[in-house]
């Protein structure tokens, strides 16, 4: 059994917290080339590789804000494996969606090269 029990639940509190950390950031969450910045940051986004201040409220944030997004896509595999499919509301899918994009392009540009 998977840690997370109450898939829907979860989804809803992780996208309240996303939420948060994005009204502190200022992220409008209708803007599309700003998902798409957030996403990238988020899939680059390593331990160690990001230059910020953890005592600066939107440095926090945005750390925050990353990990609530690998916390998202952990809970929608976890539900998958149980053969559940999650999602949080419109926020959630505006974010998952860019994520996908980012991920999509990436892929697509590494072929590219080989």
């Amino acid at each position: 059994m998977s840690a997370f029990e109450n898939y829907a639940r979860e989804a809803q509190n992780i996208e309240h917290e996303i939420l948060t950390k994005g009204v502190i950031l200022g992220i409008d969450w209708n803007d599309e080339a700003k998902l798409r910045e957030v996403a990238r940051q988020a899939l680059d986004c390593r331990l160690g590789a990001v230059d910020c201040e953890p005592d600066e409220p939107r440095d926090r944030a945005r750390l925050e804000l990353f990990a609530l997004i690998q916390l998202m896509l952990t809970v929608m595999k976890e539900s998958a494996d149980d053969q559940m499919h999650t999602h949080g509301g419109p926020l959630w899918k505006r974010l998952a969606r860019a994520l996908w994009a980012e991920y999509e392009q990436r892929q697509t540009t590494r072929n590219s090269r080989s």
